[in-house]
């Protein structure tokens, strides 16, 4: 049957004067793999969502994650009034440009680039996008320099050095770009980059090292000055230099402004190149990222690409094409906004929190700290074997979530593997008032797993008490 125009018209009119809860739409779940035949009034489309989000985590709530889950409100209205804006379009959109540019400046004086050097960076979707541009500088820099040097460079796959708490993103590089990983492996003794096995795995093929300024599974910095003067006396009785990118996902916008002596950046001669990620510590919501060459020298000019786009021709080097500026414009929000003493006292709080979370789980005396929130401000622990208790880390993140709280816990890398950790990660959102909250359900969790009929596969529950929880 065919239906008029108007009388189509006519339907909508009253679908949008029906009470959300009134609605036809809310009396069926909603079409998830077909497009529906037509269309919602915005603020039932909207409410469906919503509600179809309902028994998903609360973000703030969220302790694994290093992205940030806050912005104030006014970068939060000025990122949604941009959101329209190409970030690669930089002809039509010129002053969009300019804040790029002026944020790469900011961050190259945080990270202490020289008058003399002329560096050179740009915006990512993310740290990782940041990693893989470094990563491929690397292979083309050092492709060019074996070549001239002679070496084969067909003979052997090239590799990169880096310690086993790397983030996956340096997994897929490798992948991606036929790179040997080698993995300098973590130990009790080294939970960060172990200098005194670096050069066990570097040779003429290795592209660079990896220094991580803020693992991933345990908050440490790598002793970035200390590898930087070992590649030193290195190169000095090497023809192929090999020098350092630096993961810095997570310190690198948190350690100018807490460790300003800390000597990890382009201070050091052989730093060549850093990422970050502005939606860690730069404070920015997820979707941003910046890498950073001490010299254009050392960015191959084949990695540099100008490409003619809408009217103007513009020098591109990331990875991705289009992508909404209003990250970028969010970033430049949070410099001007702050400043250094606003960065400060917002890492320097952050830091407290942690260090206060870390204090408090030592209390118990049943596990054993692995940071104390002191480097990046994260903190890490481990059951005790003395604890002598039946639950593991894993009950205990089940128990916690039925709070809200997303802690997770999971495996220390390669040779460590049978070493289950657990990590908080404090974001300028989490003040001590939450923290203090999270400690209390914490310590309520331990007397009521403490409590428990905690169950085995296979075990027969009868009438014995409460069930428990099932790893």
């Amino acid at each position: 049957m065919l239906v008029s125009r108007k009388c189509q018209e006519e339907q909508l009119q009253n679908v949008y004067a029906t009470p959300v809860m009134g609605s036809v739409a809310s009396d069926e779940p909603i079409p998830q793999y077909t497009l529906p035949e037509n269309p919602l009034a915005p603020e039932i489309a909207y409410r469906l969502i919503k509600d179809d989000l309902i028994d998903e985590g609360n973000a703030r709530q969220n302790l694994a994650t290093f992205c940030q889950s806050y912005m104030e409100p006014e970068a939060v209205k000025l990122m949604a009034e941009t959101l329209e804006k190409n970030a690669i379009d930089k002809s039509e959109y010129p002053q969009t440009a300019d804040l790029e540019n002026r944020c790469v400046n900011i961050i190259a004086d945080l990270w202490h680039a020289a008058d003399q050097d002329d560096f050179i960076g740009t915006s990512t979707v993310g740290s990782s996008e940041a990693c893989m541009l470094g990563g491929m500088a690397l292979k083309f820099a050092w492709r060019k320099r074996a070549a001239e040097k002679g070496l084969d460079i067909q003979a052997r796959k090239p590799n990169l050095v880096i310690s086993s708490g790397y983030q996956v993103c340096w997994e897929k590089f490798c992948v991606y770009w036929d790179i040997e990983m080698r993995l300098v492996p973590l130990d009790k003794n080294h939970m960060s980059l172990n200098l005194g096995r670096v050069l066990e795995f570097v040779d003429d093929y290795t592209i660079g090292v990896v220094a991580i300024m803020g693992i991933t599974y345990t908050g440490k910095y790598d002793d970035v000055e200390g590898l930087n003067n070992l590649l030193e006396e290195y190169n000095n009785s090497h023809d192929l230099p090999v020098y350092i990118h630096v993961d810095g996902a997570s310190g690198g916008m948190f350690a100018p402004f807490i460790y300003p002596d800390l000597k990890w950046d382009f201070r050091l001669k052989n730093v060549i190149s850093i990422n970050t990620s502005g939606h860690k510590y730069g404070l920015v919501y997820p979707g941003v990222g910046w890498i950073l060459w001490k010299d254009k020298q050392y960015l191959p000019t084949e990695l540099i690409f100008n490409v003619s786009y809408l009217g103007g021709s513009m020098p591109t080097m990331a990875i991705n094409f289009s992508r909404s500026a209003s990250q970028i414009i969010g970033q430049y929000y949070n410099f001007l906004r702050y400043g250094r003493q606003g960065y400060i006292s917002i890492h320097q709080r952050t830091r407290d929190v942690a260090v206060y979370i870390a204090a408090e789980i030592e209390k118990t005396g049943l596990f054993e700290i692995y940071n104390d929130g002191k480097n990046i401000p994260i903190v890490c622990w481990t059951l005790r074997e003395t604890a002598n208790k039946p639950w593991s880390l894993y009950d205990l993140a089940d128990r916690v979530r039925m709070n809200g709280w997303q802690v997770p816990a999971y495996p220390l890398p390669e040779n460590m593997a049978d070493c289950i950790i657990q990590r908080v990660v404090v974001r300028q959102d989490f003040n001590m008032q939450i923290a203090t909250q999270f400690i209390n359900d914490f310590n309520q969790a331990i007397k009521e797993l403490d409590a428990a009929k905690l169950l085995v596969h296979g075990e027969d529950t009868g009438n014995k008490g409460p069930s428990g929880f099932i790893h």
